[in-house]
């Protein structure tokens, strides 16, 4: 019960977080978008991206205070640099992010961000269906 329940309030966190930011600032709160804010030297000190991107930097810290989560990467550094540049190349092939499309694109429902929504969930699937049956990965 613990699980969902965290699961649920961080849920819920996020969907505030998302609002607030779009009914406060009137941007969309995907992180793709954020970071892009955040360094361009026009908009870099103006926005408020950079306190909603340190927020999500902070808070996992503020967390760990008090719950000692495991958590533990065993992965090759390389393939781990592969994966984030691939990640950011999918992003502004996509134009926007899972929590940009997933979460606020969703919510305003936007047909662009249905369809994202809908090719990266399937994308993932897939690609943890190969991994269990065809490479043996993921037990």
């Amino acid at each position: 019960m613990h699980d969902f329940l965290a699961a649920f309030l961080g849920g819920a966190l996020l969907g505030l977080a998302a609002v607030g930011y779009l009914y406060v600032h009137g941007r969309i709160a995907g992180i793709s978008g954020l970071i892009a804010q955040t360094l361009n030297p026009q908009t870099a000190f103006k926005t408020p991206a950079i306190w909603f991107l340190a927020g999500l930097l902070i808070v996992p810290f503020g967390y760990a205070w008090f719950s000692q989560p495991e958590i533990w990467v065993d992965a090759n550094p390389w393939m781990m640099i592969l994966a984030g540049l691939l990640v950011g190349f999918g992003t502004r092939m996509g134009s926007g992010c899972t929590s940009g499309h997933g979460i606020c694109g969703i919510s305003r429902l936007s047909k662009r961000s249905l369809v994202a929504t809908a090719v990266f969930m399937l994308a993932g699937m897939a690609t943890v269906a190969v991994m269990r049956h065809v490479v043996g990965v993921i037990s």
